[in-house]
């Protein structure tokens, strides 16, 4: 999927929130490292993969959605200045 930095001004700290939450079981620790907070990141299995897909997908729709919101109030801001 393409980046799309034209829906990041519409990005939340709530959605950022909500994605790092979901992925946090898969960081590990490494055991000489554990109290430096120093590890990896596990991959992901399948099921965790179409999971992510999906959020990526429903996070995207969300923010195009935002975005088109804003472009109908600013279209009716407009349009009451006039």
């Amino acid at each position: 999927m393409k980046l799309r930095t034209d829906l990041l001004e519409f990005l939340t700290d709530q959605d950022i929130l909500d994605e790092a939450l979901a992925n946090v079981d898969r960081y590990k620790a490494e055991p000489t490292f554990s109290k430096t907070g120093k590890g990896y990141l596990r991959p992901a299995t399948p099921i965790e993969r179409v999971q992510e897909i999906a959020r990526s997908e429903a996070l995207h729709k969300r923010l195009e959605e935002r975005m088109r919101k804003a472009e109908q109030a600013s279209k009716n801001k407009k349009s009451k200045t006039l």
